[in-house]
């Protein structure tokens, strides 16, 4: 004999529907100020010595993590949510800005584990977002920065700053401010063409300039060292994007050849061109890829 199906008493199946219902306005009613923007950011390609650039604006190329301000939350390179105290973005402007979230030079490994926690800390106060463009602006690259010098110069900030821009001379003027920026232990330079507008993707009106070329690699073997490198690391076999495979045994601290990247991991090293068979001449390790997914 078949059992009919249990019937909740009338007055339960309202407290169901009363229970339900405010928990569905709620929901239609939050506003969406979490969701992932949509923005494409403008990338720099590589600088060559036949590309000429008097007139550009320079400024450091700063080693730290891309942020996007929507004007309302923080979010990487790759659509992912930073979660910064509000004492982090309270003078940040109502409108989309961008700059790397910087903590110095040679600090880019602890500026990395400070914003992957997901959850306000006081470490974001160790840190500054330095603009270098306000996307949704009309106009050239020297009217968008100037709305965000505008904002600053009324509303400033102790965790924010809008980046130095320098007018190339020539060449030589930018090769003396990449020897001096060099010097002081920084990456390199980027080039902006004044009035260029701002465009999704790579940008040949914006270019990355370095004494050196930088790529990424995944770690495939840990090769035994020698003699004073006996026992520990002597180079990583990685491989590129494109399968061509290369070992790096250079540029390691000690306590990197004693505790080195992981099988599987991603690294950056740096290298001066390649060779006719795709082969980077002279690889130097650099560091771990720990921004890797951002």
């Amino acid at each position: 004999m078949a059992i009919p199906p249990e019937k909740h008493p009338p007055l339960v199946q309202w407290a169901i529907v009363l229970f339900i219902l405010p928990c569905l306005l709620f929901l239609s009613l939050t506003p969406a100020t979490a969701q992932q923007p949509t923005h494409t950011p403008m990338l720099p390609q590589t600088y060559s010595d036949a590309t000429e650039v008097s007139g550009w604006l320079m400024s450091e190329k700063l080693d730290g993590v891309r942020g996007y301000w929507d004007g309302h939350q923080l979010w990487s390179k790759n659509g992912h949510r930073f979660y910064p105290p509000a004492e982090f973005t309270r003078n940040l402007p109502p409108f989309a800005i961008e700059g790397e979230l910087w903590g110095g030079r040679d600090q880019f490994e602890q500026t990395t584990s400070i914003v992957r926690r997901q959850q306000p800390h006081p470490g974001w106060l160790e840190l500054k977002l330095a603009i270098f463009d306000v996307p949704q602006a009309s106009g050239g690259f020297q009217l968008r920065i100037e709305q965000a010098r505008q904002w600053f110069e009324h509303h400033p900030s102790r965790y924010a700053f809008v980046i130095e821009q320098i007018p190339v001379v020539d060449q030589h003027h930018l090769q003396q401010q990449l020897h001096h920026i060099e010097q002081l232990g920084g990456e390199g330079l980027i080039v902006r063409h004044p009035n260029a507008g701002y465009e999704r993707g790579r940008s040949t009106t914006i270019l990355k300039v370095k004494s050196y070329q930088d790529s990424e690699a995944t770690v495939v073997a840990q090769l035994p060292g020698k003699g004073r490198n006996q026992g520990r690391l002597g180079a990583l076999l990685v491989e590129l994007k494109n399968g061509t495979r290369l070992k790096i045994g250079s540029g390691f601290s000690d306590a990197e050849r004693e505790s080195p990247p992981a099988i599987g991991s991603i690294i950056t090293f740096k290298h001066y061109g390649f060779y006719a068979s795709g082969l980077p001449k002279f690889p130097v390790y650099l560091r771990p890829r720990v921004d890797h997914g951002l």
